[in-house]
């Protein structure tokens, strides 16, 4: 049995064993964690979790025919595969739960925000997307990258870049650059505000990311009287705030 990628799932089956090594190599989740791959295709990395004898894991599928050829050829191993959609997935039933995978690029930051509704289960996870969405993830203020996922994800998760994929490691190549990236979740973060206010507060002030708090805030926040603490944030543009600066900002408005 054979399946051919489907573009409408983003499907980018990877064939390069170096890199499946080298994937896994840098996977070291927690000892007590449950596993769990994203979208495992033909199995490229599954072949060599099981070879590798890692324990714990499960591994969830949207794709019928993908599923029906895992089960296939891993006959032995076909109750730990799921036929489901991660982002539909209750994940409620684990204390502590490591991920992997090779995640389709149209939906990849629709999971990171699946991993941040549920980063009290999510540990960890070590995950291959496109380039660009990976520095996105991972970059900084005062770059042209920082935006929402990288002041959220970075708020909860310690975020590093492990290395980058040449296209050419896939079939079929997709048209960019890949690059692999790990996340190890902060023990120590206790916000005095409710998630919805922080996301919100992040989300509104990126969406127009060329104006200043006070113009893309109107109507959400009031810095005129505000301390001067936070006032001073008011003439600056969301690019130019660390996460603890939204942090801040959002435990003088919303904390409680």
């Amino acid at each position: 049995m054979t399946i051919q990628p489907k573009k409408s799932l983003g499907q980018h089956f990877l064939k390069d064993q170096n890199i499946i090594r080298k994937i896994l190599d840098s996977f070291q989740p927690p000892d007590d964690s449950a596993c769990m791959e994203i979208g495992p295709g033909m199995g490229a990395l599954t072949e060599h979790i099981f070879e590798r004898e890692l324990e714990n894991f499960s591994f969830v599928e949207i794709d019928k025919d993908a599923y029906a050829f895992l089960c296939e050829k891993f006959p032995a191993r076909k109750d730990a595969f799921i036929n489901a959609d991660f982002l539909k997935m209750d994940l409620s039933e684990f204390t502590s739960l490591s991920l992997i995978g090779n995640l389709p690029y149209n939906i990849s930051s629709q999971i990171i925000f699946k991993i941040l509704e549920n980063r009290q289960l999510i540990d960890y996870g070590v995950f291959m997307v496109q380039r660009e969405v990976a520095e996105r993830f991972a970059a900084q203020q005062n770059t042209k990258d920082y935006g929402i996922l990288s002041v959220l994800l970075q708020s909860f998760y310690e975020v590093e870049l492990l290395f980058n994929v040449s296209k050419n490691v896939f079939v079929p190549p997709p048209k960019v650059e890949s690059s692999v990236f790990r996340i190890m979740r902060k023990q120590t973060v206790r916000f005095p505000f409710s998630d919805k206010y922080f996301f919100s507060f992040v989300k509104k002030a990126f969406n127009q990311r060329r104006k200043m708090l006070r113009k893309s805030l109107q109507g959400f926040v009031d810095f005129s009287e505000a301390p001067d603490d936070i006032r001073f944030f008011a003439d600056k543009r969301p690019e130019q705030l660390s996460k603890e600066d939204f942090a801040k900002i959002v435990a003088y408005f919303f904390k409680g």
